[in-house]
């Protein structure tokens, strides 16, 4: 039987209609943050900010979804998931919106950069604090119409929208660099793109709140005990730690690998961005390969997909790290992104499938306020990198390696997707 249907979900299979929603939802993010990656080593130097300045403002966004997920995720419990939706798209265009003006104006030196560097990190404060709303939201809805047996297709497939997001980030940044705004164009169709998102979702996406078999916890109920922290569930440990351990490879390399175009060329920020995007874009390819094309074809379980995500992973940036050449940085970014297509879903599914209905959403809540969270590690990947260009793409290379070990012996990682919660 397919993932989707093309009716209501009878059977445990996504609405294709819905998923079309979501699906532009998460390419348009995709697009967005891609893009604005692919021009940040430009940016921050045209701008005259550190390297390390440019991996701060990305911290603080990180500060802002850990502290914010939890928060999203009760609500989505309360009110629904495409309300959730809704506020993560509107804190997407505003954020974009702010940083397309101060870079605008810090480029022009109308404003000195300091302030420019303060300005920016509040853009991505808002970012942080309203976009923490989406992934939780996403994933709970995609899980709630979907049976066991295919959820972790679902999930793949909806996170290929992410890496077919990337593939275009990259290539259309640079088209959009128009002489009056600059390097601040392609922010503000990113965000024009985000409002028309919103309203396509206000309009077109289904939901009865709440859908069928989710039995809410009552918070006010005398009997029921705080929860304790999803994190610490001994279901979903293991899985929140392969999370912690890619996320901040993923988010360490991203940000080295621009910077490491530019050096390694010996060229002007501006002459990099080619170079950066295409970089950039055999990264998004290999994703997009992965989540669409192998993993569905393969049928590959949580705990394979966490396996042989990590081998490669590991095996890309040491690559990297180890081939100082322009083209051992496309190839060895693409097979390292390989993985990590192959990882996210891997603990992303296997968490879900290890828990019910009612904590759906606090375990995508919690994998999202990882992911973003360790954006706090960026400076620290940016000052190994000052010393030596080749240390965060090591680094990455011995904690896949680690990963790889200790999904051999876990006993969480060791069964994940071969039993599921019902």
């Amino acid at each position: 039987m397919g993932l989707f249907s093309a009716k209501a979900p009878a059977s445990g299979r996504l609405p294709v209609f819905s998923f079309a929603m979501l699906f532009g939802v998460a390419i348009t993010i995709a697009i967005g943050n891609a893009g604005m990656q692919s021009l940040l080593p430009a940016i921050g130097r045209e701008l005259g900010l550190a390297d390390t300045m440019v991996s701060a403002i990305f911290a603080l966004s990180a500060i802002m979804m850990v502290v914010m997920t939890p928060f999203w995720a009760v609500r989505s419990d309360r009110v629904g998931r495409k309300p959730m939706l809704l506020v993560g798209l509107a804190g997407f265009a505003v954020s974009m919106t702010i940083w397309g003006i101060v870079i605008m104006f810090g480029a022009r030196q109308i404003i000195a950069p300091m302030v420019t560097f303060v300005l920016l990190l509040f853009g991505r404060g808002i970012m942080g604090v309203f976009m923490a709303a989406l992934a939780p939201a996403q994933q709970a809805y995609v899980a709630e119409r979907t049976e066991a047996d295919v959820r972790t297709q679902a999930i793949s497939a909806l996170a290929g929208a992410f890496g077919f997001g990337m593939i275009f980030g990259p290539l259309v940044a640079p088209l959009l660099v128009f002489p009056v705004v600059g390097l601040a164009g392609p922010l503000f169709i990113f965000a024009a793109f985000g409002l028309v998102v919103l309203v396509l979702v206000v309009r077109w996406l289904p939901e009865t709140w709440p859908p069928p078999g989710f039995k809410p916890k009552d918070p006010n109920a005398a009997e029921t005990p705080k929860a304790a922290p999803i994190v610490f569930d001994a279901r979903v440990r293991g899985f929140m730690v392969a999370c912690l351990l890619v996320s901040a490879c993923q988010v360490g390399l991203t940000q080295a690998v621009g910077f490491l175009v530019i050096d390694e060329l010996k060229v002007t920020p501006a002459e990099a961005l080619g170079p950066i995007g295409i970089a950039m874009t055999a990264s998004a390819i290999a994703t997009v390969a992965a989540q669409w094309g192998l993993v569905p074809l393969l049928k590959m379980n949580p705990r394979q997909l966490l396996r042989w995500g990590a081998v490669m992973a590991a095996l890309g940036a040491a690559m990297v790290a180890f081939t100082p050449a322009f083209w051992a940085i496309v190839v060895g970014f693409a097979v390292f992104s390989l993985g990590v297509a192959f990882l996210r879903p891997g603990y992303s599914a296997g968490a879900s499938l290890a828990v019910g209905l009612s904590d759906q959403a606090r375990t995508a809540g919690a994998i999202m306020s990882i992911s973003g969270g360790v954006f706090i590690l960026g400076p620290v990947f940016m000052a190994l990198y000052g010393v030596l260009h080749a240390a965060p793409f090591v680094l990455a290379a011995v904690l896949m390696a680690a990963l790889l070990l200790y999904a051999l012996v876990d006993p969480a990682l060791k069964r994940a997707g071969v039993t599921a919660q019902a």
